[in-house]
């Protein structure tokens, strides 16, 4: 069965982040996952890990400007040196918090950008972080992301990604799927899993509804069916890495909303 990881941005917000920890490690999880650690001190995310039992098992490099709509620097021409600092601030935080994959968001298409371009920034950057993170022991990880909630955004589809994986070539730099944003983009997801998941080149999975990003058992995909089939390809491959809980709980943020949306992990633990 998957390893499943809580991921700490989008679950348990009826709660302090710093207090989320605690609240996933009662609910059984036994890997976290989150967005950007840097409004806190690594050493304080850190404590939490330790006192719960936790594995901190992906987190995402410094954006750009977020809360302006900035959604990744990674293709942006003249960010280059930006790119590097806030990358090397994301090696720090996850030696610190001994995680093992980084996502790189890539961004979006700037208006009348030649996408020739975009793309051989990306990839040198790619290049560069894969390096530094090979230093350290960790993995890069790039995610192709629907346009639906991010309009404009460079990296769209799984042949997109594997491909760009592939010329790179740093073996450390893997692409993180997520079953929301493919049915989204694309659709055909079982078979997808079957096709790359033995190529070596997926480093991450993530979870959630179709079409609300709600819990896995509300909306349009068979969960039940496309987890079996990652333990199927799994077990042929040898691929043992975690499959993230990416969602918004159905009841938002009331008390008690994430633990009551669990249903589907208790069945699938059962």
């Amino acid at each position: 069965m998957p390893r499943f990881a809580a991921n700490l941005s989008l679950l348990y917000n009826e709660h302090p982040f710093l207090d989320r920890f605690g609240a996933a490690a009662q609910d059984g999880f036994q890997g976290v996952e989150f967005l950007f650690p840097y409004a806190f001190a690594a050493a304080d995310i850190a404590a939490q890990l330790q006192a719960h039992g936790l594995q901190q098992v992906l987190m995402n490099a410094p954006p750009g400007d977020w809360d302006a709509g900035e959604r990744g620097i990674g293709c942006l021409p003249g960010r280059e040196a930006e790119f590097r600092t806030g990358f090397a601030s994301a090696l720090e935080y996850a030696r610190v918090l001994d995680c093992p994959r980084i996502h790189v968001l890539a961004g979006l298409v700037p208006p009348g950008a030649d996408p020739v371009e975009l793309e051989a920034v990306y990839t040198s950057n790619l290049l560069w972080a894969a390096g530094q993170a090979a230093a350290a022991g960790k993995q890069v990880l790039i995610e192709p992301i629907n346009t639906r909630d991010f309009p404009g955004y460079f990296l769209q589809r799984q042949d997109q990604a594997h491909a760009i994986v592939q010329a790179v070539g740093a073996p450390n730099l893997k692409v993180q799927f997520d079953l929301y944003h493919c049915q989204i983009m694309e659709g055909d997801v079982a078979t997808k899993i079957r096709h790359y998941l033995p190529t070596g080149r997926v480093g991450h999975f993530q979870i959630a509804g179709v079409p609300g990003r709600h819990e896995p058992d509300l909306g349009e995909l068979n969960y039940p069916y496309l987890l079996d089939v990652i333990d199927e390809v799994s077990a042929a491959c040898g691929w043992d890495g975690w499959v993230g809980c990416e969602y918004r709980p159905r009841r938002g943020v009331e008390p008690g909303a994430t633990r009551e949306g669990l249903g589907w992990l208790q069945r699938r633990s059962g």
